[in-house]
């Protein structure tokens, strides 16, 4: 007897999320058969050789007999008041350890919070281009993703009377991602002082992933957006994944600021929800005051000589050279998001040209529509290889992008 296909959740159907997804399962397949693939993907340090710093590892190996139990839903104590200090030394208003929540990665806590923000059919105002995360998990808690551009004429840098154009009555936030996954745009304090003056005015929550905020370049500044929002009720996240490189840990937290009574409710739904989970990794977060008070591993890596600055370096050689791309340089995280032109752009298609490269130079890339973006002419790497791999791998893309020119001038040629 055959039994009728297991039924899923309808809306997953909106869900994209190519950055290990079909291309990735490809590349597996390829590795199968003894092929060698360079993963340019996904912002995943320790797979590039990287490790945490060793005051981070001390510090859970000297805790490890104390991490068998569960902890109190919002996490450990000592690791929530190192984040609340963290967070006054940066400005934040009303930071305190009991509006710090410690979770299971920043993509656990981006879940929850929108799970405790949504009712069917609000509205979330996200970057586009965005993480496709934070568009994932609105959907999946029945909310609806609005997107405001962050054009590339214009630095990436979203247009602040634009997004105040698509506040609807049902809009209940305003992302930011800074600085940007996947563009590396780092926001100047007069862009993040307008949004937050139009969140103000249309008392909607701040929601804000600063999880690359030491990640920066050539003189690039972060600005918080807690300490500007002052009264405003505002989460920023951050976590060890991406300044410490300790993705597998696990271990990310969201600081809620701004006026207490405002966002009462809104703080007892989102303990409500960790409670439930019961509580995020423990010997992680043993690590979390080591990060936040210890030695800075991530400056040096990002200063010319250092081993990111030198990946970013590559790449925009690399850019600078080819026929094909152009490229805003990214001033922080850890990717850069070329665009491709002339010739080569004729009847582009992102999602073809990715899995072109993969099938024949075995290299993985996320194509540019996978983050929401309307235009199929650019796509993700990251700056975490060697920087020789790097130049490598855009010696590999110019052969791919090299055959489309060529193909885009055989036909014009016939056409003629």
């Amino acid at each position: 007897m055959s039994l009728p296909p297991l039924k899923t959740r309808e809306r997953l159907s909106e869900v994209r999320y190519e950055i290990r997804g079909e291309l990735a399962r490809r590349a597996r397949e390829l590795e199968a058969q003894g092929r060698k693939q360079i993963k340019l993907n996904i912002g995943n340090p320790g797979a590039f050789g990287f490790r945490a710093p060793e005051h981070l590892q001390r510090a859970i190996a000297d805790h490890i007999a104390d991490t068998d139990p569960y902890t109190h839903q919002q996490g450990l104590p000592a690791a929530r008041e190192a984040i609340a200090a963290f967070h006054k030394q940066r400005g934040t208003p009303n930071a305190s350890p009991e509006r710090v929540f410690v979770g299971n990665g920043v993509s656990e806590l981006i879940d929850l919070s929108l799970r405790a923000l949504l009712n069917p059919g609000d509205e979330v105002l996200l970057p586009s281009p965005d993480y496709p995360l934070w568009s994932a998990a609105t959907i999946l808690n029945d909310g609806r993703p609005v997107y405001y551009r962050c054009q590339p004429e214009n630095g990436f840098l979203p247009d602040p009377d634009e997004i105040e154009q698509l506040i609807s009555s049902r809009t209940r936030a305003i992302v930011l991602i800074n600085p940007n996954n996947p563009t590396g745009a780092a926001y100047p304090r007069e862009l993040i002082e307008r949004i937050v003056a139009i969140a103000a005015k249309h008392k909607l929550l701040l929601m804000c992933d600063e999880i690359y905020d030491s990640i920066l370049y050539d003189g690039a500044q972060f600005t918080p957006v807690a300490p500007i929002a002052g009264d405003l009720p505002c989460l920023s996240f951050g976590g060890l994944s991406k300044v410490h490189r300790a993705c597998g840990w696990r271990v990310g937290w969201a600081v809620l600021s701004g006026d207490p009574v405002a966002s009462g409710d809104f703080h007892h739904a989102m303990d409500l929800l960790g409670a439930l989970r019961l509580c995020a990794n423990v010997p992680g977060q043993f690590a979390i005051e080591a990060a936040l008070n210890g030695t800075d591993t991530i400056t040096p890596l990002c200063e010319p000589g250092g081993r990111l600055f030198e990946a970013r370096r590559a790449v925009i050689e690399s850019v600078q050279a080819s026929q094909h791309l152009e490229l805003v340089v990214p001033a922080g995280a850890l990717y850069a998001f070329p665009a491709v032109t002339g010739a080569a752009a004729q009847g582009f298609d992102d999602h073809k040209f990715a899995l072109e490269l993969l099938e024949t130079e075995d290299v993985l890339v996320v194509p540019g529509s996978s983050f929401n973006v309307p235009y199929r002419n650019h796509f993700r790497v990251t700056l975490l290889p060697e920087p020789a791999q790097v130049r490598e791998v855009f010696g590999r893309i110019e052969r791919v992008l090299d055959r489309y020119a060529a193909r885009a001038q055989s036909q014009r040629v016939a056409v003629a």
